[in-house]
C-alpha cells in the first residue's frame, strides 16, 4: 500500500500508470475520512473493495468543517494504526494531506468566516479577507444547511462540501462511499455531484453499530461505558418509531412524538432535535408518503450524537446471502411463501446468461461480445405452483428453468457472474423490481451490494461437508453425473475463493446481517428462523 502526502505525487499515481489502464476501467473507489477509523469506516472500504479494481482512502482533519467551539484540536488522529487497518482492508493507497496541501493556508486552520447562500444550487464562492485569502468555498444551498444539524454548526456543511469537492477533482474516482449515519452530509454530497455534474457515483453504506445499537462514531472514545449504554436510547427509539410505522402511522407529529418518548427515559440525555425530513432534499415532512428520514441529534455530557433511520412506505425485502450448497434457494423460496412475498431467483438470472454464453459458443474469457449479448437478452420469472420448480425461467420467450441447471452451467456461472458488465445489468433488473419491495432474495451480495437498505439481511452458512453432501444428493435427484464427496468438497473449496475474491461483489456477509449455521438443521428449522426474526425485526412482534 501506498502512502502519499502531496496532490502532486497522488495525481502521478493516477495518470502515469502506477494503476495501469485496465484497473482503471474497472473502477477506482475513495473512501473520504478524517481518520480515527473504526469498524464503521472498514464497511466503506469493504464495499469499494467489491465494486472497484483500486481503493483510495483520504485520511484529512478538515478545519472548515470545525465551528469555534468545537473539537477541532482533541479531535483523534492515530496515522498509524489507520495506515495498518488500510493496508490489512487491501487499500491501495491513503492520501494523508496537511491543510496548507489542500489549499487552505495556515490562519485558517481554526476558523473560516461562515456564509450563506440562498441559491437553489451550490456556487463556488471567494470569500476575501484583510489578513489572509480565505479559499475558495463550495457554499450547498441554505434549504439543506438551515435544517437538522446545520442550525447549530453554522458553516460546517459548507467546509464539508469544499473539502469533498477538492477530493472528488483530484481522484476523479469511479465511486465515493459515505456512511448513511451521516445523512445529512451524505444528502448534500448527492446534491453537489449533481448540481455540479460530476462523473461520480455516490455509494451510501448502512449505519454500522455496537451490540446495543449504539451507531459507530469516531467520537464515541469520548463516552465512558456508561455512557456508552446510555446513548444506545437514541437508536432504541428511532426503533421505536419504526415499529409504530410499519404498523402503519405515517404522521410526523406522531412519529416524532414516539421517539422523543422513549429519548425521556434516559434524563442523561439532551436532545437537540428530532426531525422528519425527506432524505434527498432535507425538507420537512407533515406524513410520509414514500420514504422519510426520521433523524436525531443529542448531547450526552460533552459529546454530541446523531442517528437517524430510513422510513420507506413500501414491503419489506428480505436479502439471504451465503455460500454456494447452504440452501439458500430452498430457505428463500419457502420463507417467501411463508411469509407471502414474491421469491426473486437471482442464482437463475445469472445461471440463464451462462447458459446462452455456452449455447452460444460465446469464450468465457470474451467479455465484450458476453456484454453485448446479455445488454440484449430479455429474462422472465414466473412464479409456479410446482413444487420442484416454484420459479420458472424464460430467456428470450425460451423455457430454460431445467437447462440452467446443468453441471456445465453450475461449472461456468462462477466466471460469467464475476465479469462487470453482466452484474451491472442484471443488478439493474434486480432493483427494478426490489423498487416496491415485497420480495425474498437470495445470492451472494445481495445484502452489500444489491439492496443493502434491505429491512433483514441473513447470511445462510453451512460446513464444507454439510454443503457437499447436499450437493451430492440434488446431483443424484436430477440424474447427474456422480461425484465423490471429496471432489465434491475440493469443488465447493474452489468455488468459494472464487466466489470470495472476485474482482467484482465478491461474497461476503454485510455487517448488519445475522448469520445462521445450517448444520444440522432442516430446511423448515432454518425458515421458521427467518420468518421470526422477520416478524421481530420489521413487525416488531
Amino acid at each position: 500500500m501506498l502512502v502519499f502526502t502531496t496532490v502532486a505525487a497522488l495525481r502521478c499515481y493516477l495518470r502515469i500508470g502506477q494503476l495501469g489502464g485496465d484497473r482503471i476501467e474497472r473502477g477506482v473507489g475513495l473512501v473520504p475520512t478524517m481518520g480515527a477509523l473504526h469498524a464503521g469506516h472498514l464497511t466503506l472500504i469493504e464495499r469499494a473493495r467489491q465494486q472497484n479494481a483500486v481503493v483510495i482512502v483520504s485520511i484529512f482533519v478538515n478545519p472548515l468543517q470545525f465551528g469555534p467551539t468545537e473539537d477541532f484540536q482533541k479531535y483523534p488522529r492515530q496515522l498509524e494504526p489507520d495506515r495498518q487497518l488500510c493496508e490489512e482492508a487491501g487499500v491501495d493507497a491513503i492520501f494523508v494531506p496537511t491543510a496548507e496541501e489542500m489549499g487552505l493556508g495556515k490562519k485558517e486552520k481554526s476558523k473560516v468566516k461562515s456564509q450563506k447562500s440562498k441559491e437553489r444550487k451550490f456556487s463556488l464562492l471567494r470569500v476575501p479577507s484583510q489578513q489572509s485569502p480565505v479559499p475558495t468555498q463550495v457554499v450547498p444551498p441554505e434549504s439543506m444547511t438551515s435544517v437538522l444539524c446545520g442550525r447549530s454548526r453554522i458553516g460546517h456543511f459548507q467546509g464539508v462540501a469544499t473539502i469533498v469537492t477538492k477530493l472528488l477533482n483530484l481522484v476523479q474516482p469511479t465511486r465515493a462511499y459515505f456512511g448513511q449515519k451521516d445523512a445529512q452530509q451524505l444528502a448534500i454530497i448527492r446534491r453537489l455531484v449533481a448540481d455540479l455534474n460530476l462523473s461520480v457515483e455516490i455509494v451510501a453504506c448502512p449505519t454500522v453499530r455496537e451490540s446495543s445499537g449504539l451507531a459507530l462514531s469516531s467520537r464515541n472514545r469520548y463516552l465512558t461505558e456508561r455512557e456508552k449504554e446510555e446513548a444506545s436510547v437514541l437508536y432504541r427509539s428511532l426503533r421505536q418509531a419504526e415499529r409504530a410505522f410499519l404498523t402503519g402511522e405515517r404522521s410526523s407529529d406522531e412519529l416524532i412524538a414516539v421517539t422523543k418518548l422513549e429519548l425521556a427515559r434516559v434524563p442523561a440525555i439532551e436532545p437537540e432535535y428530532v426531525e422528519l425530513v425527506d432524505p434527498t432534499t432535507l425538507i420537512p415532512l407533515d406524513k410520509i408518503e414514500e420514504v422519510g428520514l426520521l433523524a436525531i441529534a443529542a448531547r450526552l455530557g460533552s459529546t454530541r450524537l446523531i442517528d437517524n433511520i430510513l422510513l420507506r412506505n413500501r414491503q419489506p425485502i428480505v436479502a439471504i446471502d451465503g455460500p454456494a450448497g447452504a440452501g439458500k434457494s430452498t430457505v428463500a423460496r419457502q420463507v417467501a411463501q411463508a411469509l407471502g412475498l414474491l421469491y426473486l431467483d437471482t442464482g437463475a438470472m445469472y445461471r440463464s446468461v451462462t447458459w446462452l454464453v455456452l449455447q452460444s459458443d460465446i469464450p468465457i474469457e470474451d467479455e465484450p461480445s458476453i456484454a453485448e449479448m446479455v445488454c440484449k437478452c430479455e429474462i422472465e420469472l414466473r412464479m409456479s405452483d410446482e413444487p420442484q420448480a416454484p420459479v420458472r425461467v424464460f430467456l428470450n420467450s425460451q423455457e430454460v428453468t431445467q437447462a440452467i441447471r446443468s453441471l456445465e452451467v453450475t461449472s461456468h456461472v462462477s466466471a460469467i457472474a464475476a465479469q462487470p458488465a453482466v452484474r451491472r445489468q442484471l443488478v439493474k433488473q434486480q432493483q427494478l423490481w426490489g423498487e416496491k419491495g415485497g420480495i425474498v432474495v437470495e445470492g451472494r451480495d445481495i445484502g452489500t451490494h444489491v439492496f443493502p437498505d434491505a429491512e433483514l439481511k441473513i447470511f445462510l452458512t453451512a460446513s464444507v461437508q454439510e454443503r457437499a453432501k447436499r450437493r451430492q444428493q440434488e446431483l443424484k435427484s436430477q440424474g447427474e453425473a456422480d461425484l465423490s464427496l471429496e471432489q465434491m468438497e475440493q469443488n465447493l473449496v474452489l468455488r468459494d475463493w472464487k466466489d470470495s475474491n472476485r474482482d467484482v461483489a465478491p461474497l461476503q456477509k454485510a455487517p448488519d446481517s445475522i448469520e445462521i449455521l445450517t448444520d444440522g438443521l432442516s430446511v423448515a428449522e432454518v425458515t421458521a428462523r427467518i420468518v421470526s426474526l422477520y416478524r421481530e425485526k420489521v413487525d416488531g412482534h
